[in-house]
């Protein structure tokens, strides 16, 4: 939607559709990894992928794997990283139409 626009290149929304299937798949591996007792995803990398732009896809992936939810200290960092996240981008949208702004 951005992109169509043209305020912001097609790789914002690119990537947090990119980004987002990774968190997804990220927080999915995690879950199975939990249930067997294996080897877990920190929680540090799933809050880098969604302040990264994953944040959808980590949304999503919590209510189809109904993993991270309970966890209050994780879901209030989780919470932070998609306003900073979102704050960027606004940031970006802002300086992207700004008279100063190349294009």
């Amino acid at each position: 939607m951005l992109g169509a626009l043209g305020t912001v290149s097609w790789l914002v929304p690119g990537a947090y559709v990119v980004l987002s299937v990774i968190t997804f798949f990220a927080y999915g591996l995690d879950k199975r990894a939990a249930e067997r007792r294996q080897w877990r995803t920190a929680e540090s990398t799933l809050h880098l992928l969604a302040l990264l732009g994953g944040w959808p896809g980590a949304l999503i992936a919590q209510r189809v794997f109904r993993h991270k939810t309970i966890k209050q200290p994780f879901q209030t960092l989780f919470w932070l990283t998609v306003v900073v996240n979102l704050g960027l981008l606004a940031w970006l949208l802002v300086a992207a139409q700004s008279p100063m702004a190349p294009g």
